[in-house]
């Protein structure tokens, strides 16, 4: 794997991100099948990397299958409101390790295997002053 890269996420990305709590991991079996799992994460900006990390992350299929191929899209989304309708969220999408002997974050029950997430990709709508779709290259 590559060093990793300052992410390119600008302020109201990371803004946005840091007050979500739960995001939705896709990851493709060594078959060809998809799986999508909700997940928790955590922002590493200066690295240029995402976190998930698991009670039992080891022995996850998405763990399992990001280790057989790196290949992943990660989405944060929400909705402000109904009426009007209005929904905001940012897609991750890049390349993935299963890493494991890990420190976890303190405060958590987290095992010592953690999906560490290298941005390729970031999509986003209705994040920033003018909330429009943007999409762009990392590093």
């Amino acid at each position: 794997m590559e060093a990793a890269r300052p992410m390119a996420f600008t302020e109201f990305e990371l803004e946005y991100l840091r007050s979500q709590r739960l995001g939705r991991l896709a990851t493709l079996s060594p078959r060809g099948t998809l799986q999508n799992t909700p997940v928790s994460f955590f922002i590493d900006a200066a690295a240029g990397v995402l976190d998930i990390w698991g009670r039992d992350m080891g022995n996850t299929r998405k763990f399992h299958n990001v280790a057989a191929n790196g290949e992943v899209a990660f989405v944060v989304d929400d909705l402000v409101s109904e009426s009007p309708w209005n929904v905001r969220g940012i897609e991750i999408r890049g390349t993935a390790e299963a890493l494991t002997d890990q420190a976890p974050p303190s405060g958590g029950y987290w095992s010592r295997e953690v999906i560490r997430i290298h941005p390729r990709r970031i999509i986003t709508w209705g994040i920033g002053p003018e909330g429009r779709r943007a999409t762009r290259a990392v590093g």
